[in-house]
This record gives C-alpha cells, structure tokens and sequence, in this order.
C-alpha cells in the first residue's frame, strides 16, 4: 500500500473542491491534494451545460462547464496543487487517514493534516419516495437523464413527465423540449414550486408546459416500457384525494425529487449531523465536530447557486490553512445558532467566535413561500440585524453577512427568525 502525506487533503474535485483547494494555496498552504472519483475535474457541473452560473462569483454568467473551467484554471497552474481522478475513497478513519483506490495508483494510505469535505450530493431516487406501480424501463432520475443527453448523446424518450419542479426536473423540461422531445406535465406535491424563479420561468413559461401544483403520481403503468402515470391532487398533508386522479400518456418519467448531501464517509467518521440538511454540523469556518476536518458546499447542505458553494468552500479552505499552520486562535467563544419562526435551516449552525469578532455568513432556507416580511437576527431578546425580505421562498437561499462588531454582541445563543406582516 502507498503511503502518502499532505498538509490539506480535499475529498471531491467538483466547484467546492476546486474553490477550497485555491483558497488554501493563496492562504499559504503549498502541498495540497484533490481526489475526484469522476474521470475530470469539475463534478456535476460538466454536464450543465445550460447557462447562469457565475453571475455572484465570476461577475458574468456562464455555463456549468465554463464555471467548472475557470474553477479548473485557478489550480491548473500550480504544481503544489496535486490532482488525483478516478479515485474513490474508501474509508476517512478519526485519525485523519484516508483510504483510497485508483487504477493507476492502486490502494493508498493518505495521511492529511486537515481534510475538507466536498464530495457534494445525489438525487433521490424512485425507492425513496415509494412510487407504486410496475417498474417498466424509462424512469430516471433527471440528473441521469441529463447525463445521457448532454455527455452521452443519448435520448431517453419522447413523451415525457417529469416529477418535482426542482431546478434539474425544470432544466430537463426546457432540454428536452428543444431536443423535440413533448413534455406532458410537470407535477409537484408541494402547492408552490420548488425550483429558482428564473427556471420556472424561462424553462416551463416560455416553452408552455403546464406545471401542476399539489399533484403527484399514484401509479407507474407499463411492463417492459413505461406507457403512461396515473396522477391524483392531494391534500393539506399530501395524501392522494380519491376521485381527482386522471392519466397521462407518456414514455419517459424524469424524477427532480431532491437532493440528499453525499455523506457516507462523513456518517463513518462519526461527525456530527444535522438531522434536516442531512450533512455534517458546521461552525462559520466550516469546521466539523471532528477537529482538523472541514466541510463545504453541497455535502453540507444543499444549494440552489453555485456561487454560493464556492464561498462557502474558499471560507474552508483559508481556515483549513490556517489551522495547518497553526495561526488559528483556539480561545474560542461557543454560540449555539437556532432556527426561529418561519426559517427552516440555518447555516453555519454553531459559532465559534474570538474575543474580538468574527464576520459570520449565514445561509437559511424558509419554511414556506412568504411576501414582505422581515428576517431578524436576535441574541437574548436584542435584534442586531434585520433585513426585509419582499419575497422569500424555500428554493432560493438567503445569505446575510454579520460584521464582526456584530458578532461581538452575540451571548450564548442566536436565533434567525421571519416577522411577519407587511413591511413598510
């Protein structure tokens, strides 16, 4: 077995990988390793090849594959920047080894003196959500789908329906639209969308696919080949309503039912874990429960904006750096961060604040769509920020900055909560 050693090892070579390995080079840390499972660098952004990306981040759009490009290009240059693809990790044990295995390299021993998480996430799948019915061939998940049209050249049918109004189901709808495909319907359990309001949009408006609110599939027909859905409204609880179904025709049923962090190797680590963003439990620097291991982007929680993960993944890697090179304070202030009234998940969900402050980001989803409300920031019963919000929906992400005189006037708790009502 190969033994190895490096100051920063990166597990993951997607946006948030790449960021986080660039902000540990430029804050001083020059013996760094990438390991990306995928034949290329770049992760799920290669096959999104649709454009948007890049507008916070890059200050201009670009494709998936452009931003993955210019993410790629930051590193490409630096040779203390060691990439290793087609590299599965097997097993990260407490101590900080990681276990991994390549064709070219065979099993490895790799020894880090910190490691970032960033292995991002996956869909759920058909199994997790219990559709009944037969299992005929042409149900996918849209991810998989849009793997196939976009990298493979395949098209995996030509009537279609698409399950869940998240942002790849609503992309799909829109690329398969122009690839000549019919796409039916799409429908959505939930009675709003649950996808960016520029998707719903550019990718059903404009291309006029009807979009189905408080609908789902109660049974899949077909045997060999998928022939057709039966669909019913639901209810306040999301249960089936007898005498609502009626039936569509179609040969394909993408799936954009969400997205679960990838977290196996975190789970074997025995960190820490968030219950409802199903990823590692953070403070503002992105440290773990585990000292000397950090996590960044979709493998904490997941994101509506790439540009978003970058950030979070450049703030891991320059305290990731810092702590190799032992410039990091440890006198440290613990505050517990808490969801209030109307926010469903906040992150960083802990701080660990110096005497003198510490700037925070905090990144919340709502539970529910809400117009002209305020967000407030509270420690004890004082407010020490607030922002009003005229939309806020549970598929865009809210990001707001505390300065570190803020944070100076945190105790020992912070809660994020709506205040409801109209805002003047």
């Amino acid at each position: 077995m190969k033994e190895l050693e490096y100051d920063i090892v990166i597990v993951g070579g997607g946006p948030a990988g790449l960021s986080a390995a660039y902000s540990a080079y430029t804050n001083g840390v020059k013996n760094i390793l990438i390991i990306e499972r995928d034949l290329e660098l770049g992760g799920i952004l290669q096959q999104c090849i649709h454009n948007g990306f890049g507008l916070h981040h890059f200050k201009e759009e670009l494709t998936g594959p452009g931003y993955a490009q210019r993410c790629i290009e930051l590193i490409a240059d630096k040779p203390e920047i060691v990439t290793m693809v087609d590299t599965m990790v097997l097993e990260i044990t407490t101590e900080k080894t990681i276990i991994a295995v390549s064709p070219e390299q065979g099993l490895m021993n790799i020894k880090g003196k910190a490691i970032i998480l960033a292995m991002g996430c996956r869909e759920r799948t058909r199994g997790a959500i219990r559709i009944p019915g037969d299992r005929p061939a042409g149900v996918f998940t849209a991810g998989a789908a849009q793997r196939m049209v976009n990298m493979v050249g395949y098209l995996p049918g030509h009537k279609v329906v698409i399950l869940g109004s998240g942002d790849i189901g609503l992309i799909m709808a829109r690329r398969m639209s122009l690839e000549g495909c019919k796409v039916q319907a799409v429908l959505e359990i939930c009675p709003f969308s649950n996808g960016l309001t520029r998707n719903i949009v550019q990718c059903l408006q404009d291309y006029n696919i009807p979009l189905h609110l408080s609908h789902t599939i109660t049974k899949i027909h077909g045997k060999d080949r998928l022939t057709g859905i039966t669909v019913a409204k639901v209810d306040d609880k999301m249960q089936p309503i007898a005498g609502t179904e009626f039936e569509i025709e179609c040969d394909t049923l993408l799936l954009s039912v969400g997205l679960i962090p990838e977290n196996e190797l975190s789970l074997g680590m025995h960190l820490e874990m968030h219950p409802l963003t199903s990823g590692p439990i953070v403070n503002q620097r992105r440290t773990t429960s585990l000292p000397g291991v950090y996590a960044a982007g979709n493998v904490v929680h997941v994101h509506d904006l790439v540009d978003f993960v970058s950030e979070e993944a450049e703030i891991a890697g320059k305290f990731a750096a810092l702590e190799v090179q032992g410039k990091l304070s440890m006198d440290l202030r613990k505050v517990e961060v808490k969801p209030g009234e109307g926010i469903r998940t906040c992150v960083p969900q802990r701080l660990s604040l110096p005497a003198e402050g510490e700037a925070v980001k905090l990144f919340m989803r709502v539970m529910a769509p809400e117009r002209s409300v305020k967000l407030e920031v509270l420690s004890g019963n004082e407010v020490i920020m607030n922002k009003v919000l005229p939309v806020a929906k549970p598929s865009e992400m809210i990001a707001l900055e505390l300065s570190a005189e803020k944070t100076k006037l945190i105790g020992s708790e912070l809660i994020v909560r709506l205040s409801r009502g109209v805002v003047k």
